[in-house]
């Protein structure tokens, strides 16, 4: 059964909605938007019905509130109103609401728009759905591609993304940079890490592969892979927009190698300047690294990685994630013996 969410200050409103929806969706009346944004994180509607006219804070606010959260931005919003003007309803629609309903309402009307927008919305979920499947694919190609190149960092994607997960779950459970990471989910997020290292796809295969430690030249090219993986994103985002996917996927390519302290590239950005997603990846994407063996070294044992870590931190990193790292940091050894 659908879920609908009503929202009105008007409790006589809410009981009308309710009798008039009961048994054919399941149905969750509120009186304002912050009990509304309260029930949001436990339950998805498939349609919010939303009045216009409330105190504290009223519909214009409360859909735009909805649309700048990527969890709740593709619900489709019809607005309840006992006013209706052209301006109104066009602030609405450039809002993103989907439709008007006014009050007094007819029960029949109500019915009719809420089963159309519910279908539309059914072709829409689909088509997404279709969408995001592909994207998944050229995802795992691309990134695939990438490690086929670079012999020697077999697992590193699956390796760093799985960190990644973990280091977002830590940061949620300690409440540090919430604010910032406010409507991030996290499953986009996680897969849209694979293609941190996208860019070594325009690195040389003579130094890519090099049998041991490159020469300063070839560091500085290799260093160009941050730079070349912003562009590359960059170049996808014109041909089709920028998704919070793709929106994800430049700041970890682009930014991973940034330093706290400025002394990082290609930017030489410093602290909170540094994307959190670059913030997050640096700290994943060292670990994996120093734990890993190369031509040039041997594998450090986790034991080793977390000291480097801990020693580097408001230095090399974020010492607020660094924190996290610290005490979730089993949780990474458990993710390298396991991903070999």
């Amino acid at each position: 059964m659908k879920i609908v969410f009503v929202v009105d200050d008007s409790a006589v409103n809410l009981v009308k909605a309710k009798q008039a929806l009961d048994g054919r969706y399941d149905v969750y009346t509120m009186l304002s938007a912050a009990k509304m944004f309260a029930l949001l994180k436990k339950v998805t509607p498939d349609l919010i019905l939303l009045d216009i006219e409330m105190p504290e804070m009223d519909g214009f606010a409360t859909l735009q509130k909805l649309k700048e959260d990527e969890l709740t931005t593709q619900i489709p919003v019809i607005f309840l109103t006992a006013f209706s003007d052209e301006a109104r309803e066009s602030h609405a629609l450039e809002l993103g609401a989907v439709d008007f309903i006014a009050k007094p309402f007819s029960v029949p009307i109500m019915l009719r728009r809420m089963a159309n927008h519910l279908h539309i919305n059914e072709l829409i979920k689909k088509r997404t759905e279709r969408i995001e499947q592909l994207q998944n694919n050229i995802v795992f190609v691309l990134a695939d591609m990438v490690e086929n190149r670079d012999r020697d960092t077999g697992g590193h994607v699956e390796r760093t993304s799985e960190y990644i997960k973990v280091l977002i779950e830590g940061m949620q459970d300690m409440g540090v940079y919430m604010e910032e990471m406010n409507g991030w989910n996290k499953d986009i997020l996680v897969f849209s890490a694979r293609l941190h290292d996208v860019g070594k796809i325009a690195i040389s295969d003579v130094i890519l592969n090099k049998p041991g430690r490159l020469t300063p030249e070839e560091f500085e090219i290799m260093k160009t892979h941050s730079q070349e993986g912003e562009r590359i994103v960059n170049q996808i985002i014109a041909r089709t927009g920028e998704g919070m996917f793709l929106r994800h996927a430049k700041f970890f390519a682009g930014y991973h190698h940034e330093h706290w302290n400025g002394k990082g590239y290609h930017r030489n950005l410093k602290g909170a300047e540094i994307p959190l997603q670059g913030r997050i990846m640096a700290i994943a994407d060292v670990y994996d690294a120093v734990t890993s063996v190369r031509p040039y070294k041997k594998a450090f044992t986790h034991e080793e990685a977390v000291k480097i870590i801990a020693k580097e931190s408001g230095e090399q990193f974020d010492p607020k994630i660094v924190e996290v790292f610290l005490a979730i940091k089993d949780k990474f050894n458990e993710i390298r013996e396991s991903i070999q």
